[in-house]
């Protein structure tokens, strides 16, 4: 009979103790040892595992794999995923509740109706599966469906029915009968995760595991979850908004620069093949504030809205407010606009949005921002056709980014006429553009061709 020991691991890290300690000496966090009882292997199991499966080759003799993959009818997951489902891999889908994981995975079961595909949810009922399936309307005769928690159950139907897709929703729900220790504990889904894994390697079948966040936004879980899978997907986006981001942190068959975009409907999640068009407004003439930047997230550029709104503090005390742009680097370009450009913001309320609700971290859209805000502070219109791509350093010089190429080629795609980029880009001149390109290299002469030589740099009359 085995043997069972009592140990605490940590939630957070999967960090082992004797006993239970308030910190992880590991990860420093406080209150995350939980208590697990541990069943040692015998003797028998520890021989059979360490049997010779394999033997040693030379590298150079070894032939390159070609993956095949499977079209999973979304195309934006496949730009994410690197072409599409990979046979034997393990993909895991992350993200906030209530952000669109289980619609996501349910849309691919719904899309790929050539495959047989077994839907394993631990948190609905076959009922709640079957109302969502009836809004996205794609049934077919391929997709199963079980509710079930037990692995043992579930390896036992998968042996039956054999698919070829196997969608696991979600992995903290999972239950391996031989443990003591609660679902969602540290052994539990390490455990039930490797069970899944080589499964998914024996049988060539590729595996999606839905996972669940904290509230510190890590994948909840220990971190060795992230290593066993091959795929890891962040689904993001703000619940008040329509639209949701997919990228790849991890992706062992595909690379992790690219990014999927989607909006959120009743019927499912609609893919947006042109965000920038989305995302940029038409009906904005006339109005102060609003400046359009040019981003890219990962290996897509697209443009985006930036709203600055700079009026008196009404309390005393200036407030700074950003939505989807970090608000420290707000603080900072705001302090090189007074320091370096002589505009005195100290005393106004500075809000700042980024239309969407999108969450971009780009330098490049630092002059944009800027720009936007002088827009508003001077109550002066951007009247030309003109977006930006540039970052701006703490003394006032504009600086070049990357992947300028494809910026331009996005901005006069969309129909802009004027892009102003950091004059230190040299490799422009080959581009056969229509966009006519305004190069500079201190913010002051950004905003005197924008505004000219007399703009208020005082900057103190009401809006």
């Amino acid at each position: 009979m085995a043997k069972t020991r009592t140990v605490f691991v940590c939630s957070n890290c999967g960090s082992e103790a004797a006993k239970w300690t308030g910190r992880c000496p590991s990860c420093n966090q406080w209150n995350t040892f939980v208590e697990e009882i541990v069943i040692a292997r015998n003797q028998q199991d520890t021989a059979r595992r360490s049997a010779v499966s394999s033997v040693p080759m030379p590298l150079k003799e070894i032939n390159p794999l070609t993956f095949p993959r499977l079209n999973t009818g979304i195309g934006e997951l496949n730009r994410v995923l690197g072409g599409g489902l990979v046979k034997g891999s393990v993909v895991l889908i992350a993200g906030e509740p209530g952000i669109g994981k289980s619609t996501l995975a349910l849309q691919v079961a719904l899309s790929m109706n050539d495959h047989k595909i077994l839907y394993v949810s631990g948190e609905e009922s076959t009922d709640q599966i079957k109302l969502r399936a009836d809004r996205i309307g794609r049934i077919h005769d391929q997709c199963f469906v079980l509710n079930e928690v037990s692995l043992e159950k579930i390896l036992g139907h998968l042996s039956a029915l054999k698919p070829e897709i196997l969608i696991i929703d979600s992995v903290q729900t999972m239950e391996d009968d031989s443990l003591d220790s609660s679902p969602g504990s540290v052994s539990q889904i390490r455990d039930c995760t490797v069970k899944l894994m080589r499964f998914a390697k024996e049988n060539a079948t590729p595996v999606m595991l839905i996972g669940h966040i904290t509230k510190d936004g890590a994948i909840a879980g220990p971190k060795i979850l992230e290593h066993i899978v091959d795929t890891v997907l962040l689904f993001e986006g703000d619940q008040q908004y329509m639209f949701r981001m997919l990228r790849a942190s991890k992706n062992r068959y595909g690379a992790t620069t690219e990014l999927g975009i989607f909006e959120m409907a009743h019927e499912g999640l609609k893919q947006v093949e042109n965000p920038s068009g989305v995302l940029i407004s038409r009906n904005h003439e006339g109005l102060s504030g609003i400046a359009a930047g040019v981003t890219v997230d990962g290996a897509r550029p697209f443009l985006i809205e930036v709203q600055a709104l700079v009026s008196t503090a009404a309390y005393g005390m200036p407030q700074r407010v950003s939505t989807g742009f970090d608000v420290r680097r707000l603080n900072m370009l705001l302090a090189v606009l007074e320091r370096r450009a002589g505009f005195k913001l100290a005393s106004r309320d500075v809000f700042l949005n980024l239309a969407g609700g999108l969450r971009i971290s780009d330098p490049a859209l630092d002059l944009a921002i800027m720009i936007a805000i002088l827009s508003s502070s001077l109550d002066r219109p951007l009247g030309r056709k003109i977006c930006f791509s540039a970052e701006v350093g703490l003394s006032g010089e504009v600086r070049p980014v990357g992947r300028i190429e494809n910026r331009i080629k996005e901005a006069e795609r969309i129909g802009f006429s004027e892009m102003m980029i950091s004059g230190s880009h040299e490799k422009t001149g080959h581009l056969k553009e229509s966009i006519r390109l305004l190069k500079v290299d201190r913010l002051e002469e950004a905003i005197r061709l924008l505004f000219g030589k007399n703009s208020d740099r005082s900057s103190n009359r009401h809006i």
